[in-house]
């Protein structure tokens, strides 16, 4: 899309710029993709992206223990600090991944962003405001079955709610750049074709995301499946991760927030991830999720957003649109 006319009201006012490095007019998966598959690059990039998600989290939680020791003379997995040091690792995949795209690509970080080459601001308030409030809606009447609370200290919860609000969101946004980012683009560069790219790309990342999260439950698996299939799908859909970011940081949030509220062992609960078991009230936020992805494919129905077309004429066609030469009028000197 290379004007506001006909963008959807999602996307609508954005003002893309193509940068160097990054293919005109393909989709946001294709921009690793060219005429060499180059698919030993591709493994390079998905196992330095699994090492920093594993390096990172094993880093900050190491920290996180040493700090609780330290300061509180604690240790636990149900700290503030463990509950920053989970978000902020996952944080970091954020530059991570643009170093990776850069060094192994050479596309500009931006280009992570979107197809626009930045972060699109107006994309993100749209779908906060439209998308936003059914997932959070619908995480809160899931908490109404009812859970198992512990005593929590008031500085805790304190320090717990600020946490959620302000960290798991860019943890969200991590998970979104990482997966539905780097990893999309490079397996969706692996295939001929668009389509099958981003098939291939949907379907990979969403399975080994939704295997990284430690459970073979039915329910919360399938619910892990819909969530980043869900986002995959809303990213290939609008050509960026902004609408990815929301939807999984308002899930996210969400769900904290409200363990928190609800005085839950957050940290104990994801510790034991493997251990749980699910019903059928975890696929109701799923459904929602079904229906949201519908509306994101309908209001892109034209075709999913396009990096800029390249405008300068080049070869014959600058040749064609150049101004007509005058012709040198010939002077005649006097003898």
């Amino acid at each position: 899309m290379t004007t506001t006319d006909h963008q959807p009201w999602l996307l609508r006012g954005d003002h893309p710029v193509r940068g160097p490095a990054v293919p005109a007019g393909v989709e946001y998966h294709r921009v690793y993709a060219g005429q060499d598959r180059r698919i030993l690059r591709g493994l390079l990039a998905i196992v330095l992206l699994v090492a920093g998600f594993v390096g990172f989290a094993v880093l900050f939680q190491h920290l996180s223990e040493v700090l609780d020791a330290a300061l509180y003379g604690r240790s636990g997995p149900s700290t503030p600090l463990r509950q920053a040091a989970g978000a902020l690792a996952l944080a970091a995949l954020i530059p991570y991944s643009m170093l990776l795209q850069r060094v192994l690509y050479g596309v500009p970080a931006g280009s992570l962003h979107s197809v626009a080459g930045r972060f699109r601001f107006g994309v993100l308030g749209r779908s906060l405001l439209v998308l936003g409030p059914p997932v959070l809606v619908v995480m809160a009447i899931g908490a109404l079955g009812g859970v198992d609370s512990v005593p929590w200290t008031t500085a805790d919860l304190v320090w717990s709610f600020v946490i959620g609000m302000l960290l798991t969101p860019l943890g969200a946004a991590g998970e979104e750049y990482g997966f539905r980012g780097l990893m999309f683009r490079v397996l969706g560069g692996w295939t001929r074709g668009a389509r099958s790219g981003a098939v291939l790309g949907i379907v990979v990342t969403t399975v080994l995301f939704s295997l990284a999260h430690g459970t073979l439950d039915p329910f919360l698996f399938t619910s892990y499946l819909v969530l980043f299939s869900s986002t995959a799908i809303v990213t290939w859909r609008t050509g960026g991760l902004e609408v990815a970011v929301v939807v999984h940081g308002v899930y996210n949030t969400a769900a904290l927030v409200l363990g928190t509220a609800l005085h839950v062992d957050i940290g104990a609960e994801l510790a034991s991830r493997s251990e749980a078991v699910g019903s059928w009230a975890n696929l109701v936020p799923s459904a929602v999720l079904v229906l949201l992805t519908a509306a994101v494919w309908w209001a892109t129905r034209g075709g999913p957003a396009r990096t800029p077309q390249d405008a300068r004429p080049t070869g014959a066609a600058q040749a064609a649109a150049a101004p007509p030469r005058t012709p040198a009028v010939p002077t005649t000197r006097g003898r």
